[in-house]
């Protein structure tokens, strides 16, 4: 499945998206801010296409000016964090490349795939959370309905997240 807005796509990973990824997977700016350590090839790169990222339910962010993948979206049943999930309530993650921080792209690639979830999922409710160090990330969610749980996270499993707080956000879809 393909979202589309008239400036950006959600669409599956493919193997041929690898350079991308890794040209700005690479940035050591980028990965720690969502808890992951920098790509450092692009074997890489296309080793998390092929595993982390081969699901129905995580997309590039690509620019349909280009055609160039710049970030990637989705949800899922879990990630290597404590989030306090409820039975079968999926964990949100993203991330978008540095040369295109504070241009509204994450937001406006999370208010999609919500579209999307409203719209073709049954699900109630979604969980998401930011590192504390990362308020930019948590504006992004409350831009699209995200509430703040009152609850905090210490992630000890995530790359550079040994005793990083993470804020816990929560979004209610009222079905």
């Amino acid at each position: 499945m393909t979202l589309f807005t008239d400036r950006i796509m959600l669409r599956l990973w493919v193997d041929s998206d690898a350079e991308a990824l890794y040209k700005y997977a690479s940035d050591p700016d980028v990965g720690p801010r969502a808890g992951w350590p920098p790509h450092q090839s692009v074997e890489e790169s296309l080793k998390i296409i092929r595993t982390v990222f081969h699901t129905d339910t995580t997309w590039a962010i690509v620019l349909r000016e280009t055609g160039e993948p710049i970030g990637a979206m989705g949800y899922g049943p879990s990630c290597e964090c404590n989030l306090p999930a409820l039975p079968g309530e999926p964990i949100v993650g993203y991330w978008v490349a540095k040369p295109f921080w504070n241009k509204g792209i994450c937001t406006e690639a999370l208010q999609l795939m919500l579209d999307h979830i409203r719209t073709d999922t049954n699900l109630r409710s979604l969980i998401c959370g930011h590192f504390i160090d990362n308020p930019a990330s948590g504006r992004v969610m409350e831009k699209c309905g995200f509430v703040p749980t009152g609850e905090e996270c210490i992630d000890e499993s995530l790359y550079t997240g040994a005793g990083r707080p993470m804020r816990v956000l929560r979004l209610n879809l009222n079905r």
